[in-house]
């Protein structure tokens, strides 16, 4: 009986670690555009490449697309952060927001950048 009790108990902790672990994980491009309405307004952290980079001069907020392989996303800069180039590896913490909501579709899903870390080639 000590046995069982042991494997019931041994299988339940395996069961709640990597139950955690799925939520502490970063979430990649596809699954925040696919529940868009579950990641709005939440902090979440994007590793990928930068496939274009644009902004103006003298215009406070700069754009830029991560590429993580499963998808894409804008990333919307403010700031005195420099922006990354097209290639660059990067790692972008942000919260995830949407220009507006039409049919239940998020139009306009981006990334507002509040820390970026350029990792070198």
């Amino acid at each position: 009986m000590k046995t069982i009790t042991r494997a019931v108990m041994a299988f339940s902790l395996a069961i709640m670690l990597s139950a955690c672990a799925g939520v502490l994980r970063n979430p990649d491009i596809a699954d925040v555009k696919m529940n868009a309405g579950h990641y709005a307004d939440r902090t979440v952290t994007l590793d990928g490449t930068v496939t274009s980079a644009w902004g103006l001069p003298l215009v406070p907020f700069k754009f830029y697309k991560v590429d993580d392989g499963t998808g894409e996303m804008t990333v919307l800069s403010r700031g005195g952060n420099r922006t990354p180039i097209k290639g660059s590896h990067v790692k972008v913490k942000g919260v995830v927001r949407d220009v507006a909501v039409f049919n239940g579709m998020p139009l306009g899903l981006h990334l507002e950048e509040r820390d970026l870390n350029i990792k070198r080639n």
